[in-house]
């Protein structure tokens, strides 16, 4: 019974493979269906931050003038939005419209006594226009968050207000947009980016009303301040996020995602599936940033439009003291220098293939079958887990395909996202495992055939073996893709989960295998491993591994820091090839695949660099879970790195055969010695 059960574990993995290939072909309509939602949205839109070139005119002579040619030099050089914030006490000061006064500085002006029981703001207005437009838009904020407001006369004045609050708390609240400010921007030919916070109780009236406005005024988008969407605060109380949703909807207005926030916004997602996913990406060019090399900014533009999928540049700029010149200085002419200058970042991203103009988001294609085809992906990806345990332990293949059957469907029904990423994950570990596991067991099988094989076949085996290797490891890549095709994951509302795990696993599972599976019985391999004398060289040895594992895992993923070199190198590759390959896949990984292939023919330990191979395998399918990435710039790097890692690795075969040679001819000299 035993010995049939082992056969029916056996002959259970060509049926396996049989649903792999099946999971794979049904998930390649899916991944067709990617690439036309990818080429949906073209337009890159540049932003500029209004705030910031406000903060930048206090230090000008003449601040008006100053802020209308600065406006004109940016709308001359491809900026074509403005973002503004809502207005507060302190930015109404800084635009020139009012004069704020505390309850003493009131009195000295007035020729009057300060009350020891009053602690009020006053605030003037410095013209018509300001006390026609600003005025009611100050009492109606104030008067709906409970604060006595009335009139307050000062000869001086055009017309004054007293809010019966300190001034260290009225110049914080939030208020709507100016509209001089406003009118003026549009007037320069400006879409409006409106800068929503939640920091005051959500008040639906109010906040119909305003959108409403945004709607006359060509509003298409609003991105959010601080860390909750508009809305969120009140939610559980009023269903904030709901009423707020149908406003956007009501009125076709879009949202902005901001790119590497630690934290995503909360109640984002919540508002992002209620508007059908009508967001775009954004990357924020930070105020330290704006004074980098204008080169540096071009090509961070243009890779992030083209490998990140953002279609919106936020740009910052904030004044500086310069002590060498002895005055404050900014960083705009330096802007315009990367947009339209030596940066030339406007010109890089239209040679890539978009066009400036207001951003629009992605038209998702699904196909009216994508639910059939995702369950044959999933199939599929099962049917790959299965077979990496099978060839680890056997006698649980059966078992173990139809446990992961039953629990899939019962997380299908709990979570389906979870089910998903799971999937994906185990499914992007599972594939380059198994390929490296039967690039090893066919070493194994052909050295026992041909234990002499000469250097030349070596050399043609290790070239087939790499590609054999490559294309089972790529099977998972059709899964994934089809696993996570959600727009979620494009707009990376969703991401792809165990980044670190992925990086890690199939490295130990390849050396457990080299280790313990090599050959033998598995269990002899395991007591002789316990057996062993732990020496000193073993320790050092360990030590060595997890000081280059814990360095490996650090450079996994957006969170390492790389050294000035390594960026110049980069660039160096993104502007010959116009897609960076991986350092580690052609300079490391998969050169180590090839030699120690090669090696492996000859020399039975040098199979140990596979270890080291697979990193290789899992990189080129760890790059397609970068689901904002589109799919033909990672196919380029893949390609990219297998070629150029190739060319590495036979260069390091022809290495090894020069040394071998004078190793073998000046040897029995230095021994003779």
């Amino acid at each position: 019974m035993v010995q049939k059960w082992k056969r029916w574990n056996t002959a259970a993995r060509k049926w396996l493979w049989i649903l792999v290939v099946l999971g794979v072909a049904a998930s390649l309509p899916v991944g067709y269906d990617r690439l036309q939602t990818e080429s949906t949205s073209k337009n890159v839109e540049l932003v500029f931050d209004y705030r910031d070139l406000l903060d930048v005119s206090v230090y000008q002579a003449k601040p008006e003038d100053f802020i209308s040619e600065q406006l004109d030099r940016l709308k001359e050089n491809g900026v074509m939005s403005m973002a503004l914030y809502e207005s507060t006490l302190d930015e109404l000061v800084k635009s020139r419209r009012i004069t704020v006064y505390d309850a003493q500085q009131a009195a000295d002006l007035t020729g009057t006594t300060i009350s020891p029981n009053e602690n009020f703001t006053y605030i003037a207005f410095n013209s018509e226009e300001s006390a026609v437009l600003i005025k009611p838009i100050i009492e109606e904020t104030y008067s709906r968050l409970g604060i006595p407001v009335r009139a307050w006369n000062y000869e001086k004045a055009v017309d004054g207000l007293v809010l019966e609050t300190p001034r260290s708390n009225a110049v914080i609240k939030p208020m709507t947009p100016d509209p001089i400010t406003i009118a003026m921007l549009r007037d320069k030919g400006f879409t409006i980016v409106p800068r929503l916070s939640d920091s005051l109780p959500y008040d639906e009236a109010y906040v119909e009303q305003l959108m409403a406005y945004f709607s006359d005024i060509g509003v298409k988008r609003i991105l959010f301040e601080g860390d909750a969407a508009k809305g969120f605060n009140d939610n559980a109380d009023k269903k904030s996020l709901n009423a707020f949703g149908k406003l956007l909807n009501q009125y076709n207005i879009g949202l902005v995602a901001i790119e590497n926030i630690k934290r995503p916004q909360k109640g984002f997602t919540q508002l992002a599936y209620m508007t059908d996913y009508n967001v775009t990406r954004i990357y924020s060019l930070s105020e330290r940033d704006a004074n980098l090399d204008p080169e540096t900014i071009g090509d961070r533009f243009a890779l992030a439009s083209k490998d990140r999928n953002i279609r919106m540049f936020y740009l910052n700029a904030e004044p500086s003291r310069d002590m060498t010149k002895a005055s404050i200085t900014h960083p705009l002419d330096n802007l315009i220098d990367a947009l339209t200058g030596t940066g030339q970042a406007i010109q890089k991203m239209e040679d890539n293939g978009f066009t400036m103009g207001l951003a629009e988001p992605f038209k998702v294609t699904d196909s009216s079958m994508l639910r059939y085809f995702k369950l044959g992906a999933v199939i599929g990806a099962i049917a790959l887990i299965t077979l990496m345990i099978s060839y680890y332990i056997p006698f649980l293949t059966v078992p173990a395909f139809l446990l992961g059957l039953v629990g899939s469907a019962g997380l299908y029904v709990l979570k389906p996202t979870l089910l998903e990423q799971a999937l994906a994950l185990f499914a992007a570990i599972s594939a380059p495992t198994v390929a490296v596991i039967l690039a090893i067991r066919k070493v194994n099988d052909t050295q026992k055939i041909i234990p002499d094989m000469s250097a030349g076949r070596r050399v043609s085996h290790s070239i087939v073996l790499l590609v054999k290797t490559t294309i089972i490891s790529l099977a998972a890549v059709p899964v994934v893709v089809a696993l996570l095709n959600n727009v979620t994951y494009m707009l990376v509302l969703d991401q792809f989960r165990g980044v670190s795990l992925l990086a890690a696993a199939p490295i130990a599972l390849i050396a457990v295998y080299v280790v313990l599976y090599r050959g033998g019985s598995t269990y002899s391999s395991i007591q002789k491993l316990l057996k062993a004398p732990i020496t000193l060289t073993w320790v050092i040895a360990a030590g060595i591994v997890g000081i280059v594992g814990m360095y490996y895992l650090s450079r996994t993923g957006n969170a390492g820091a790389v050294s000035p070199i390594e960026m110049a190198f980069r660039s160096f590759l993104e502007n010959t090839f116009g897609v960076r390959p991986r350092n580690k896949e052609f300079l490391l990984a998969h050169p180590m695949m090839v030699l120690g292939v090669f090696l492996s023919f000859k020399y039975r330990h040098a199979v140990y660099l596979l270890i080291i191979g697979v990193m290789g395998q899992l990189s080129m399918v760890g790059t397609f879970t970068h689901i904002h990435t589109p799919i033909y710039i990672s196919a380029i790097r893949v390609v990219l790195g297998l070629g150029l890692g190739l060319i590495i690795g036979l260069i390091a075969i022809a290495a090894w055969q020069i040394l071998e040679r004078i190793w073998k001819r000046w040897s029995p000299l230095l021994l003779r010695r």
